[in-house]
């Protein structure tokens, strides 16, 4: 038995997660988003002005079905291509139509038969990272470094209900907004300064989404180039 401790941030107390109740336009799709960092789920519970709770599974992994988008075999792409495939995304020019397709073409990952997905989180800042990218405005490398700016960590994502069988109710804490938003803030600002930072060098050797789409490396050269942008 493999089990892990899993916390999710809500505004209200969570015993039973339901796959049916999860919204189908988040990074990976419907779902139930768990972090294994309580401070995190935290930061999510809370709006500005309203506390929330930080509930806490058991959740055991032993047969299930895990996609590990931070493992050797994945890259930044395959990020991109799920977050343009699910979110919704105001794709405003041509080229971001194309670069979208194009990601989604060669690098969309099926997660049909997938019991959990473990990877990164697009917030507000992520998001508009991504977007940048996809416009043709930052360097793949860029973009990688960007990935890491404010420390945002992995969240994991109950995706079948196979796994939802396997998930169980520990117990919750409240998590007070004057506290957690002011985290949560504090990180994304953190993250948009260090962002505008990487804006203001030009990556004149850095690999866009342009010259992707004309000439894209193989994979292990891409799988090099993620890597040397973390």
């Amino acid at each position: 038995m493999e089990l892990i401790t899993l916390y999710h941030g809500s505004g209200q107390i969570v015993e039973s997660p339901d796959l049916s109740a999860s919204r189908p336009y988040n990074d990976y799709g419907s779902g139930f988003y768990c972090t294994e960092y309580p401070a995190l789920a935290g930061e999510w519970a809370v709006s500005e002005r309203s506390d929330g709770y930080i509930n806490a599974y058991e959740l055991n992994t032993e047969g299930l079905n895990v996609l590990d988008l931070n493992a050797g075999d994945y890259h930044l792409l395959h990020w991109l291509a799920l977050l343009m495939n699910n979110r919704r995304i105001r794709l405003s020019t041509p080229l971001m139509r194309r670069g979208a397709k194009w990601l989604t073409d060669n690098y969309l990952i099926s997660l049909e038969d997938v019991d959990i997905v473990r990877g990164c989180r697009a917030d507000d800042s992520y998001f508009s990272f991504a977007r940048s990218f996809v416009n043709n405005e930052i360097s793949l490398q860029q973009l990688g470094s960007a990935m890491h700016l404010g420390k945002l960590g992995e969240q994991i994502v109950l995706k079948s209900r196979k796994a939802f069988q396997e998930i169980h109710f520990l117990y919750s804490e409240p998590a007070d907004h004057s506290f957690y938003y002011i985290k949560r803030a504090q990180r994304d600002l953190h993250a948009r300064s260090s962002w505008q930072e990487i804006l203001e060098k030009e990556d004149e050797d850095g690999l866009y989404i342009r010259d992707l789409i004309k000439s894209p490396p193989d994979e292990e050269e891409l799988k090099k180039l993620c890597r040397c942008a973390r």
